[in-house]
């Protein structure tokens, strides 16, 4: 992400936590665990990562293994892991703070304006992957045992 555009989303960090927050109160609550007031204490520790990983290099995120979010709920075999609907939340915030920061900076080509989006998705869904598969590893509603091909049926007795 050009340095420009970076200033301003790390000028705009108040308003991404507050949007973020606010739009992890309009998500519906399906543990303890995803209660808005829990996961906001989150928020400046994935800001950081995200911030930190847009002044880098995107090397470490490849595009091809950054699949949407919401793509993440077809794996989690309960339903219940509370980061799903934190880094939905936290994606659209930073997003829109993107949106309003490209809007301030007319410089921008279409060509950066599109990699800047491409970059944000990228660092923000390769984060929330790893996250959200740490969470699930841990989850007591998993199957015990991966999916997989079945056992071959046992040879019959003599």
């Amino acid at each position: 992400m050009q340095e420009n555009l970076l200033r301003a989303m790390r000028a705009r960090r108040p308003s991404i936590r507050e949007r973020w927050v606010d739009l992890l109160h309009a998500e519906r609550v399906t543990t303890p665990l995803a209660n808005p007031k829990v996961l906001e204490h989150l928020i400046n520790e994935t800001l950081d990562e995200v911030f930190a990983a847009l002044g880098g290099s995107h090397e470490g995120h490849p595009i091809a293994a950054t699949p949407a979010i919401a793509a993440a709920r077809a794996h989690c075999a309960c339903g219940r892991n509370p980061l799903l609907a934190y880094f939905l939340a936290g994606e659209q915030a930073l997003l829109e703070a993107l949106v309003h920061a490209q809007v301030e900076t007319p410089e921008l080509s279409p060509g950066d304006r599109s990699m800047a989006v491409t970059g944000l998705y990228v660092i923000v869904r390769s984060i929330a992957r790893g996250e959200i598969e740490s969470f699930c590893a841990l989850c007591q509603h998993r199957p015990s045992h991966p999916a997989g091909p079945a056992d071959p049926p046992a040879a019959p007795a003599p």
